[in-house]
């Protein structure tokens, strides 16, 4: 039986839950990440459901990295924006989130993110639309796709701030 595997899978930005729960399903069917790549998550052979698996949109930062293994999470990798953390389940509930307000505080951090990245696209993609090239389509077209990701975002947002407003 394989110790290792690879499965290449793509997830939009504003389904980063989604990824986290199949992360943790395939955890829970004995493979854990190991490592994580554009598209590519490699994983290990464990004990089913010896692991959850927790991602963030959060920079690199070696003192946030060592505050996470102080409490006993595994720094597993990075991608681009994203930073991916593992914790044995024998050890307690993992979270990294502690409250309502850290997720929306987290979702600020993503929407930030898409409208810098989408605002910058719009821009080129407007200036390139008169020269000659004719290639400003892409960047536009890249530029729709980052502020619908802003919209399902602000969605979320929304949505815990509504839930907050019921727990207050």
């Amino acid at each position: 039986m394989a110790s290792r595997r690879t499965i290449y899978k793509w997830f939009w930005v504003w389904d980063f839950e989604k990824e986290e729960e199949w992360l943790n399903e395939m955890a829970m069917n004995g493979w854990v990440l190991e490592s994580v790549g554009f598209c590519s998550y490699h994983f290990i052979r464990c004990e089913p459901g010896e692991y959850s698996v927790r991602l963030e949109m959060h920079p690199y930062d070696e003192s946030y990295v060592s505050f996470m293994e102080e409490t006993g999470a595994e720094y597993v990798g990075r991608m681009m924006m994203w930073i991916y953390f593992r914790k044995k389940t024998a050890d307690g509930p993992f979270d990294l989130f502690s409250d309502i307000d850290s997720r929306i505080s987290h979702l600020d951090k993503i929407g930030k993110f898409l409208t810098i990245v989408g605002g910058a696209n719009l821009s080129i993609g407007l200036f390139n639309s008169f020269s000659p090239s004719r290639l400003g389509w892409v960047n536009l077209l890249c530029a729709t796709l980052l502020m619908y990701a802003l919209g399902r975002i602000h969605g979320k947002k929304e949505s815990l701030e509504k839930e907050r407003l019921l727990h207050e």
